[in-house]
């Protein structure tokens, strides 16, 4: 059995999912899986954090935690949207966000890919 989005995405009707370039999935795609009984499946492709301190990311700066900070603030601050908030997480290995804002006085790395540079507003 299709659900009906599925249907509307097959016929062309509704756009195939696209990401925004801000997002962690901007990079993946989705594949299709066809169950025994006929059901057509859609799902996104599965994304590996990588590890912290990666050679492909960039550490631009680091953020002693304050009581109160909002990792969403905090991506604002040094990479200018609070929506790169997850480049935070994958930077200091974290698959809980708000674990990274918990502990006063913990440092965060903030790291961008190698080559986009953050906007280094300040510590």
């Amino acid at each position: 059995m299709n659900y009906p989005l599925q249907q509307l995405i097959q016929m062309g009707a509704v756009p195939a999912v696209s990401f925004p370039l801000d997002s962690r999935y901007y990079h993946y795609s989705t594949q299709q899986y066809t169950s025994p009984d006929g059901t057509v499946i859609t799902y996104l492709t599965r994304r590996f954090v990588p590890k912290p301190g990666a050679p492909n990311y960039a550490t631009v700066a680091q953020h002693t935690v304050k009581r109160g900070d909002r990792l969403d603030l905090i991506a604002a601050r040094y990479l200018g949207d609070p929506l790169m908030f997850w480049l935070l997480c994958d930077a200091n290995g974290a698959i809980v966000p708000n674990d990274l804002v918990a502990v006063p006085g913990a440092v965060l790395n903030i790291t961008t890919p190698q080559g986009v540079p953050g906007t280094g507003t300040g510590a």
